[in-house]
């Protein structure tokens, strides 16, 4: 009787712990994984990974370990969304030359606004490929704004 008590409650608290996990992989990730690369904001350092939060009715919000920047959705004047797509020479010659069939595409997003002074300001993000369109898609939502595609396969891959 004690055996089958101690076996039970172990299968409960192993579906327990298998459940917290699952529920905390997806809880960390709550906006778009995306990377500051650069722009006209001196106080956010470059080459900054965090999140793109679109979940806020007034404001644009990048989260990082570092900084939290907000920017009022009615002052986004500009969406740009482009793509640079490199194959992987080096992979190609260390590893296979099949590598050099595969293409590797990193997502770019450019937000220009203005600042309270009224000045023209732009960021710059290298954008999660898992969470391209649905911040593009948001993005648009919310600011009013249409994005603008570099190119064709810009459009088709933010599109879908």
């Amino acid at each position: 009787m004690f055996r089958g008590f101690c076996r039970n409650m172990r299968t409960l608290l192993i579906a327990s712990l298998l459940f917290l996990c699952a529920w905390l992989g997806v809880a960390a990730h709550v906006g778009s994984r995306a990377e500051y690369l650069g722009g006209t904001r001196a106080d956010i350092p470059g080459k900054n990974a965090g999140e793109i939060r679109l979940t806020d009715n007034t404001y644009f919000v990048f989260v990082s370990k570092h900084t939290e920047v907000k920017v009022p959705y009615e002052r986004v004047n500009l969406l740009e969304y482009g793509m640079k797509v490199d194959r992987r020479y080096v992979a190609a010659a260390v590893i296979s030359p099949l590598f050099m069939l595969a293409k590797r595409r990193e997502h770019f997003l450019t937000i220009g606004f203005q600042d309270d002074d009224g000045r023209q300001q732009a960021m710059m993000f290298r954008v999660h490929k898992d969470d391209v369109r649905l911040t593009l898609v948001a993005l648009e939502a919310r600011t009013g704004q249409r994005v603008e595609f570099q190119d064709e396969d810009a459009r088709i891959a933010g599109k879908g």
